[in-house]
């Protein structure tokens, strides 16, 4: 069970994390099973799509960094807070962006790791705050 924290941890540094050591798409293959999913109020995302999402963001924030703050764990659920940053270039929740303004959110996620691999993330990003600091 304490290894669950290790691959909940890799999520942040190796994937959503922009960093030249990693290829997220391979940490992602590897850490999220086959029947992923990331929830929101929103929507249920598959891990293609999650996957897509994350090397998209890595091309529009390259300096996007996730540090996680706090992990807890009770039994198989890894729970994270953390700190996103970064700063957009290109088109940004609708806003058109030079990468000379930043932004800082915190996120809270809940991992279930099953079998050595995440089965489900239930997660709720500050992206209201992101907006507000780079309309700013």
């Amino acid at each position: 069970m304490e290894n669950s924290k290790e691959i909940v941890k890799a999520f942040y540094t190796d994937c959503l994390t922009v960093n030249e050591k990693a290829d997220p798409a391979t940490v992602m293959e590897k850490i999220f099973a086959n029947d992923f999913q990331s929830i929101n109020a929103k929507e249920t995302k598959d891990k293609a799509t999650i996957s897509e999402q994350i090397m998209f963001f890595w091309k529009l924030i390259p300096d996007l960094k996730w540090v996680p703050e706090e992990i807890l764990q009770d039994g198989n659920r890894i729970i994270v807070r953390s700190t996103a940053t970064g700063s957009p270039k290109g088109n940004f929740m609708g806003m058109i962006l030079d990468g000379s303004k930043s932004f800082k959110i915190m996120s809270i996620d809940i991992h279930t790791v099953e079998n050595e691999q995440i089965k489900k993330t239930y997660h709720q990003e500050e992206w209201t705050t992101a907006i507000a600091q780079l309309k700013g």
